[in-house]
């Protein structure tokens, strides 16, 4: 059963039809990666399915209860604000230790709770925002560009993290992404999307279709080879697993007619 779908989704802003009759569906414990050129409207896409832009049409069916964690594209935090990671990851509210620790390790945080923002690394950051968004114990993780500024092995290390957030959680995962020769071999489906979609499938079969090279060219093959071989070399050493199928219990599904609804739903859930 899908967690949530997208049915002719498209989506305005300031006159502009950024998205049109946009087709989308993400069950259980899959990565699905939107990829696109700057523009495309992926991160438009990200904002209408949690709710905090009304589509001009379309229908957007929900499970009931769906728990999403978020992942920000950007955060800016004043650098001069004294603020420690368990602080800020306690807000809006006190969380209790346990909890908090137990997220940090999914994130594969590291020892950072009573280090200042403003000290960490890059990488460091996005595992605390990363780890911000497994409090909720999510069924959904849903990341835009989190990897912004990072290099590429830092960007590599991140996606395997989130692969592991995966296995252990049993979570579904929308990702958003530039990083084409990374996400490539981390994803189990690819839509490539510019203002409505023009593939979409597994990612050998997105790297060979004619819109993706129209759009990328072919210059990006030997790249995702490369993270390719070292995805695959990861799951024979570090990840013993045959596939990716976890057994949750699912609530009745809930859906929402655009563009009345989708909003305060959303934002209710999001609260």
């Amino acid at each position: 059963m899908s967690l949530i779908t997208a049915k002719n989704l498209s989506v305005a802003l300031n006159g502009r039809t950024v998205l049109q009759n946009v087709d989308l569906s993400i069950s259980s414990a899959e990565i699905l990666t939107v990829i696109g050129p700057n523009g495309s409207g992926k991160t438009t896409l990200l904002r209408s399915l949690i709710g905090s832009i009304t589509p001009l049409k379309g229908a957007l069916t929900r499970q009931a209860g769906l728990r999403i964690g978020y992942v920000p594209q950007k955060l800016h935090i004043d650098a001069t604000l004294p603020l420690t990671v368990s602080r800020f990851m306690a807000l809006p509210r006190r969380m209790p230790a346990k909890d908090l620790r137990a997220a940090a390790a999914q994130a594969g945080l590291g020892h950072v709770s009573q280090a200042q923002l403003s000290q960490l690394s890059g990488g460091q950051f996005q595992r605390v925002l990363l780890a911000r968004a497994l409090l909720c114990r999510p069924q959904l993780l849903i990341l835009d560009e989190p990897t912004q500024g990072l290099d590429h092995s830092g960007a590599a290390a991140f996606y395997r993290q989130i692969e592991t957030v995966r296995q252990e959680t049993g979570c579904a995962v929308l990702l958003v992404s530039h990083d084409l020769h990374v996400v490539m071999a981390a994803s189990d489906r690819v839509i490539c999307l510019n203002g409505h979609v023009c593939c979409q499938g597994s990612p050998e079969q997105v790297a060979s279709s004619p819109e993706y090279q129209t759009l990328f060219g072919a210059s990006t093959d030997g790249a995702m080879a490369l993270y390719r071989h070292e995805h695959d070399h990861d799951h024979e050493h570090d990840h013993e697993h045959d596939d990716h199928h976890h057994d949750h219990p699912r609530g009745p599904a809930a859906t929402v007619t655009l563009p009345k609804d989708a909003a305060d739903a959303s934002s209710k859930e999001l609260a």
